[in-house]
């Protein structure tokens, strides 16, 4: 017996035309007799029928998939976005392409080139820490390109999904100037983002609004890694300023602060308060539990997937497109809430 059958052999046992089972077996059979639609799914059903979605996506130029391209699936900040990716995705039908790329700019162009070529109907992006100027494979992108957590400019870009990062900094040294701490240093990751400047900026205007002058050997930049926090810590407790708490750019840079902290036996937050941003899984598991400023993560994810999915929508029963075949769809930016998270990281 054969183990699969084609729309036209289908058709020919049927004894209808290849336009009538394909009406039948994508549902949209209203006028057809409810016999014949009997017939086509006994049929469709006998031979294991399996619909060639490939030739389907040709036709319609629909693959009901969308790509993901996250920077580094070690941080446990980004696998809740993709969780909430999937599932708002999945409500709507889609599939989600994940892609990871290790912070790395070519893997980012390579990532979107592969995902075009698999033709998704759209992107979720979050970009490099490094990337700056030039942005080639985003120009010549044919799908709509969504971005989350960091932002760029680009004019295929149709939305963001973003927190006020200047505010959550802002918060997060608002608290430690409210709980006494005055020498507070800042390890920040690369501050080429749009997001590690906004942070930047809620540091210095803390400060500024205390009149407490920015001690510039007191921010340290590098990445959002655990160890760049270890050697931050270490170069600020080997530098003559003295500090009394850190503020730092994400979670995993506190967590390793913290390990520094205490390998050099300074008391986490008597000697040295601490707070992070993101409220990943792991603050609340760290020696004291972490203080911290909470992105809502699988929120992000969530409502990014429903933007982007709204637009390929209402693109396709629109069908407007430029010259130039780039989409033309509403830009939208959504900023979601931060909230500090306090725990007892900072006394």
């Amino acid at each position: 017996m054969k183990k699969s059958i084609t729309i036209k052999e289908i058709a020919e046992e049927a004894q209808v035309s290849i336009a009538t089972v394909s009406m039948v077996l994508n549902k949209k059979d209203k006028k057809i007799s409810e016999a014949t639609r009997k017939k086509i799914h006994a049929i469709a059903q006998k031979y294991n029928y399996t619909p060639n979605t490939m030739a389907r996506s040709l036709i319609t130029r629909q693959t009901r998939t969308i790509g993901l391209i996250i920077p580094d699936i070690v941080n446990p900040f980004f696998p809740e976005i993709a969780r909430g990716v999937e599932d708002k995705a999945s409500e709507f039908g889609y599939s989600v392409i994940y892609c990871n790329t290790d912070d790395k700019i070519k893997r980012e162009d390579k990532y979107i080139n592969v995902l075009t070529e698999k033709m998704v109907d759209g992107i979720i992006f979050a970009h490099s820490s490094d990337r700056q100027l030039g942005f080639d494979s985003l120009d010549k992108c044919k799908v709509p390109i969504l971005l989350i957590d960091r932002d760029y400019e680009n004019r295929n870009v149709i939305g963001r999904v973003v927190v006020d990062n200047r505010e959550g900094a802002y918060m997060a040294t608002s608290y430690l100037l409210d709980r006494g701490y005055r020498k507070i240093a800042y390890i920040a990751g690369s501050i080429t983002t749009t997001t590690a400047r906004g942070r930047l900026e809620g540091y210095n205007q803390a400060l500024a609004e205390r009149e407490i002058p920015v001690n510039e050997h007191y921010i340290k930049v590098g990445e959002y890694k655990l160890q760049w926090g270890v050697e931050a810590a270490d170069q600020l407790l080997h530098e003559k300023e003295p500090i009394d708490a850190i503020f730092c750019g994400n979670d995993l840079i506190a967590i390793g602060a913290i390990r520094k902290l205490k390998e050099c036996g300074l008391r986490v937050p008597e000697d040295i308060g601490i707070v992070g941003f993101d409220d990943i899984y792991l603050a609340s598991l760290v020696e004291p539990p972490l203080t911290t400023i909470k992105q809502p993560n699988y929120e992000m994810g969530y409502k990014a997937a429903e933007l982007l999915i709204k637009n390929i929508e209402k693109l396709r029963q629109d069908k407007i497109k430029h010259e130039n075949n780039s989409v033309l769809v509403e830009k939208n930016t959504v900023f979601l809430p931060t909230e500090l998270i306090v725990r007892r990281s900072a006394k």
